[in-house]
């Protein structure tokens, strides 16, 4: 079954330096996780401030600046992975640096095609 890891975080919550080694710690579970035949995709996202919000009521579209709700924690990035069932994903999400420093919310995948 596929699991969507989204990560969750204080976008100050590390330095510069900290992020870099947050990227590389997480480029070496996705080479890991993909040994196993585990790993589809992951990325890290660009600040909040980057983000553009579509609404579409009664036909017309809104757009907006920045995220629809205002959290504490942003989502920064994520983990599309396979695993066998929901124990497996929390083990992989525990392994995520970001869940040191913030949330990872473990979503099931519906495969609809």
């Amino acid at each position: 079954m596929k699991y969507l890891l989204l990560i969750y975080m204080d976008e100050n919550a590390m330095s510069d330096t900290e992020r870099e080694h947050c990227y590389g710690e997480s480029a070496q579970l996705a080479q890991h996780l993909h040994t196993q035949g585990q790993f589809l995709a992951t990325a890290p996202l660009h600040p909040v401030a980057t983000a553009t919000s579509v609404q579409v009521r009664d036909g017309k579209s809104l757009v907006t600046d920045g995220p629809f709700a205002e959290t504490r924690e942003q989502l920064g990035g994520f983990f599309l992975v396979n695993a066998q069932d929901l124990d497996e994903a929390i083990a992989i999400a525990t392994r995520i640096p970001g869940a040191k420093v913030g949330t990872v919310e473990i979503r099931p995948v519906i495969e609809v095609a």
